[in-house]
């Protein structure tokens, strides 16, 4: 289904911004909205910043866009929406990566008690350090090599 047709299955006008929004996050991995609105100028050329905050606020609330927010982080979208799926954070440089949940059906965790709430959704962030920083660290480690 193209963006035009969530937009308005969702009670949205089409917008220019709006579909440069959707494109921009389809095109990222897990953007913050200083990215979202780098990428959305991209698009377009000028546009606000609260221009981008205020259409991303009616995206993520239409259920178009996903908003996680890891610790430490600001929050981060995505158009996966449709599925249940978490994350891995990396804790060094931000990096964020999808992983399928095992039970692929929300939700994947029951607390030990739910105090009475009808639990929906889990949302889990698995953090660690990503292969990128890892294998930084393995370059700095290594002895410089001698010269012949």
């Amino acid at each position: 289904m193209e963006d035009e047709d969530r937009l308005r299955r969702a009670g949205l006008r089409v917008t220019a911004a709006r579909l440069a929004i959707m494109r921009t996050v389809r095109e990222g991995d897990h953007l913050d909205v200083d990215a979202v609105h780098h990428g959305v100028r991209g698009h377009l050329g000028q546009v606000s910043l609260q221009a981008v905050y205020d259409s991303l606020r009616a995206l993520h609330g239409a259920g178009l866009l996903r908003r996680i927010e890891p610790a430490g982080s600001p929050a981060r979208y995505e158009t996966r929406i449709d599925d249940n799926h978490h994350h891995l954070a990396c804790r060094r440089c931000g990096k964020v990566t999808d992983v399928d949940c095992v039970t692929g059906h929300a939700p994947c965790l029951a607390p030990v008690s739910d105090a009475g709430y009808q639990v929906d959704e889990a949302d889990v962030i698995f953090w660690g350090v990503c292969p990128g920083c890892r294998s930084e660290d393995t370059r700095r480690r290594e002895p410089p090599e001698e010269p012949l």
